[in-house]
């Protein structure tokens, strides 16, 4: 009998057969007796740090009786496996009156059109910003210059904003959807360790050749794909859905659509002018802003693990931290082990800060966000206020860091005074192309920069040496997710143009790869379960 066991304990030193030995152990079975282990998640238990191991979820063969006994054990909460199904979607039945058209090569978008595209829908998936090569090339320059494409950036182009992060694939959502997320990204190249680790991440470096598998597979399965091309128009009298115009390298095309996605990726503030403007439903929310942070990677290391910080199976660490400050949340996000701080941009004057690591995250620094809540009433009851408050801090960032593409930034002994900084200490920033001494509390809003500055007392007292003096503050993170949602209905088309679907980060529905790569396929399974195959 196959079961799955949760929390066995693996010692950081166990290999595979003494992995198998200890399991024997911990279930009172003869080794003799077991069939074949397969571990399904591993995670790192160093709640005590002179004790640090991994805890396992293993699938296990056993005889029944041994089975019946596991399974009977209420401490054990073992579950007799069942193989997940795959996901499968019914056809409908109407015809499509057009082509179905995926916006934006995100998560959202990429999944949305994998699946529509091996169902045999045809879709079209259309980016505004480059292919991946030329993309990587224009962010390099970006990085280099402090000057970003407007059109070809880190949040515009294929794979969308994830592809210059840590590549994390983590989801809170027991969405089955997640393993098909998971597998698939695994068919396309990713490091098999995703489909165990209990905190999976690809790297950057590792993420743009599975984005580009990912699209070559859109491709194979007869999908479209076209690069460099905007969105400009929906056409949908009496809203309902009929048309949409796109433009490519000066040039304009009028598409009849059947169906949109609209994963347009959270940087697109045009699209959401237009939006607004063609009187799609849109709503403010809330979101978070604040700095990114940097600390020597072994300090985190040491903070976390202990004496074992050094163990070659454990890697760089990471850590989440959580406090409330004036009422509201203050809290890490999207912690880089071993990365870079990068430039976020997507034109002059926007002086965004985001992380980002590679698979090996080997680099000196640790780096996170730490943000502090936005509510609606910070900023206007406006759907596009949010944005305009982005503006003007990213803004204020950029003027800060004296115009040029530098960022702003200080050390944490220094903002904590209230002053500026004139010199770096032990902590070297990362930020490419270089960044300003300044005094962060002159672009952040007060509220935010007094948030952070009661927050670190207590991620002081969560991680050891967290408060160090040195450590490297910089801004403004401020694009943790959208400002603004595109409302939509339980079907998931707009509550104002049938036949759209608002998915993903950018229309305030998901917070991450997986999550809104999840989005992606809700939408592509509402479209399909509607309208049968497109022919010819």
């Amino acid at each position: 009998m196959r079961v799955m066991i949760p929390a066995l304990r693996q010692s950081l030193d166990d290999d595979g057969d003494s992995f198998r030995l200890s399991v024997a152990r911990q279930l009172g079975v003869d080794p003799g007796e077991m069939g074949s282990l397969r571990v399904l998640r591993q995670a790192v238990d160093a709640r005590k740090k002179s004790d640090v191991f991994f805890s396992v979820h293993a699938l296990v063969d056993l005889p029944p009786r041994a089975a019946r006994r596991v399974l009977a054990d209420k401490n054990r909460h073992a579950q007799l496996w069942e193989e997940p199904t795959p996901l499968t979607v019914a056809h409908g039945q109407r015809p499509l009156k057009g082509r179905v058209v995926v916006v934006g090569m995100g998560p959202g978008g990429l999944f949305a059109g994998w699946l529509l595209a091996r169902e045999g829908y045809r879709p079209l998936v259309i980016d505004r910003g480059k292919a991946m090569e030329e993309r990587v090339r224009d962010v390099e320059a970006y990085w280099d210059s402090g000057r970003a494409d407007p059109e070809s950036n880190p949040l515009f182009g294929e794979g969308g904003a994830g592809t210059f992060s840590d590549g994390k694939l983590t989801a809170r959502s027991k969405d089955p959807r997640c393993a098909t997320v998971l597998d698939t990204f695994l068919a396309c190249g990713a490091p098999e360790q995703i489909g165990v680790l209990a905190k999976p991440h690809v790297g950057t470096d590792r993420l743009r050749q599975v984005v580009k598998n990912l699209r070559n597979q859109i491709v194979s399965l007869g999908g479209e794909v076209r690069f460099s091309t905007k969105l400009e128009a929906i056409h949908a009298p009496d809203g309902q859905l009929q048309a949409v115009t796109l433009s490519h390298g000066g040039s304009r095309e009028r598409l009849d659509c059947g169906a949109l996605v609209l994963a347009i990726g959270q940087g697109a503030r045009d699209t959401y002018g237009y939006l607004s403007d063609s009187g799609f439903a849109l709503a403010p929310k809330p979101f978070a802003v604040g700095v990114r942070v940097e600390h020597p990677q072994t300090l985190i290391n040491e903070s976390q693990y202990g004496a074992f910080a050094r163990h070659p199976r454990l890697g760089a660490a990471d850590y989440k931290l959580t406090s409330q400050a004036g009422g509201r949340g203050v809290y890490s996000f999207c912690m880089c082990p071993g990365g870079l701080v990068v430039g976020a941009g997507a034109g002059p004057g926007q002086m965004v800060v985001n992380g980002m690591s590679n698979f090996d995250r080997a680099g000196e620094n640790a780096n996170a966000a730490l943000v502090v809540q936005v509510f609606p009433e910070d900023f206007g009851s406006g759907p596009l206020d949010g944005v305009a408050f982005q503006q003007r801090l990213e803004q204020a960032a950029w003027n800060l860091g004296g115009g040029q593409g530098l960022a702003p930034a200080c050390r944490l002994e220094d903002f904590l005074a209230g002053r500026g900084t004139a010199r770096f200490g032990s902590v070297r920033p990362t930020f490419r192309p270089g960044v300003t001494g300044a005094d962060l509390n002159r672009c952040l809003p007060p509220f935010v920069a007094a948030g952070l500055r009661e927050a670190f007392s207590t991620f002081t007292r969560q991680i050891r040496g967290f408060g160090m003096a040195d450590a490297v503050l910089t801004a403004v993170e401020s694009r943790t997710s959208a400002p603004v949602r595109i409302l939509r209905g339980e079907d998931g088309q707009s509550l104002t143009h049938r036949g759209v679907y608002p998915v993903g980060e950018g229309a305030g529905y998901a917070g991450g790869i997986v999550s809104s790569a999840v989005d992606g396929l809700r939408a592509a399974e509402a479209i399909i379960s509607q309208f049968c195959p497109q022919t010819g």
